[in-house]
């Protein structure tokens, strides 16, 4: 028999080996690593490529999907701990305008790894032609002016923008505009505003880029002939309260704008009105109070026919000092004796002059607290009492007294 013969004859043999080899390997892997199908545990992004760049996306499309994998153990402990091994892609290459359905392509960088499903399977993409148009930009202003004020002509940075965008929406344009508020303002203009599309009904158009996106206004603000913007002085009469002084005068409005019918009566005002006469006598606290302006005749106030003065009063601060000042113990047993050293102090007070002018015998007292205390010497430091709280210590000398405890003398008979 040669030797091709019996390779031959026991082909069959090692074929049945090597299967039963193969299986036991497969099985022994499988054991140690087995595969698991599972749905990935958070959604994969969709990649697009391959746009035209004369086309845009102009609806939403699904922008990630869910996959179900079937993997080793192994694998799956990779792709968790990296997910962006895993790839969703639609590829719009050779798409033209219109609606169309593309499958999404899963793709895993990592082996063995099995697609079982994923959802969606496709996605809906609408494209359009990009086109662009230049379109005037239209100033819109709201409101008015201050009283006495009139704009002038407006100058714009850009007189137009460039729309860009899916043809349908840029074909809807139908305006540029910039709106401006000129409620209540009296000083010149220079504003960048934000510019919008708008169709035929006045509606903002989206999914379009304008260029430029915003433009500057610049706008002068006039006074009319016959108004002027003047400040308010405020005249008072009368002396405060003696003790008292002045720590503001304040008017609401600052300023008023006045008119007259004869613009040189308006240009000869001296650049201010004066209100009526505040009496100010004997007052000694703070005061709100409404008064009229004292305008030349011919000449009206625009708006409030008064003004707000506020007035702030406040006592004049100063200090009193009070010396040998007799000192009063509290707490003392019955059969003890108290000596003190010193027996007086020294007061320095400080608080408003008139409260300090009307201050009375016994509106201060000093006492020394020896409560519970036995025989003995001690320092102690003596509590001062006012009766008005507005006044205030500043200083007690000396700050400690001595105290001496003893028995009181036994009275004879």
């Amino acid at each position: 028999m040669t030797v091709l013969q019996r390779l031959l004859k026991y082909f069959p043999t090692f074929l049945t080996a090597l299967v039963l080899a193969m299986a036991v390997w497969i099985s022994a892997v499988t054991s140690t690593d087995p595969t698991e199908e599972s749905q990935f545990s958070q959604p994969i992004p969709i990649e697009v490529i391959g746009l035209d760049p004369g086309l845009m996306i102009t609806n939403e499309p699904a922008d990630q999907i869910n996959v179900i994998l079937s993997a080793p153990r192994s694998i799956w402990n990779e792709l968790n701990a990296d997910p962006s091994a895993i790839h969703a892609v639609v590829d719009l290459s050779g798409l033209e305008p219109g609606s169309h359905s593309v499958a999404i392509q899963v793709q895993v960088n990592l082996r063995p790894v099995k697609i079982v499903s994923s959802t969606p399977r496709s996605v809906t993409v609408t494209l359009e032609r990009l086109t662009t148009r230049s379109v005037p930009i239209n100033l819109v202003t709201s409101g008015d002016p201050a009283i006495g004020y009139q704009a002038g002509l407006p100058t714009l940075s850009q007189t137009s923008a460039v729309v860009s965008g899916p043809a349908s929406q840029v074909e809807r344009v139908q305006k540029v505009e910039a709106t401006l508020d000129l409620s209540q303002v009296f000083e010149n203009i220079n504003r960048t505003i934000t510019l919008q599309a708008l169709d035929a009904n006045g509606s903002p158009i989206g999914g379009l880029t304008l260029t430029p996106d915003r433009v500057t206004v610049t706008l002068p603000i006039n006074q009319k002939g016959g108004y002027r913007n003047v400040v308010v002085k405020v005249v008072t009469s009368g002396e405060i309260a003696s003790g008292y002084r002045l720590t503001n005068i304040s008017v609401f409005p600052a300023a008023v704008t006045v008119f007259s019918s004869d613009p040189t009566v308006i240009s000869n005002l001296p650049g201010y009105v004066e209100t009526m006469p505040l009496d100010l006598s004997n007052v000694k606290d703070d005061l709100d109070i409404s008064l009229p302006l004292n305008l030349p005749a011919g000449v009206t106030v625009v708006g409030d026919q008064t003004v707000l003065v506020r007035v702030g009063i406040a006592a004049i601060q100063s200090s009193l000092p009070l010396s040998n000042q007799k000192i009063s113990v509290v707490g003392l047993a019955p059969n003890m004796k108290a000596t003190l050293s010193p027996e007086t102090v020294d007061l320095i007070l400080s608080g408003p002059l008139p409260l300090l002018d009307a201050l009375k015998e016994g509106d201060v007292t000093i006492s020394l607290d020896v409560t519970g205390l036995s025989l003995g010497t001690y320092q102690l430091e003596p509590k001062i009492e006012v009766s008005i709280a507005e006044i205030k210590v500043e200083s007690v000398l000396p700050g400690t007294i001595e105290v001496t405890i003893t028995y009181a003398p036994r009275s004879t008979p």
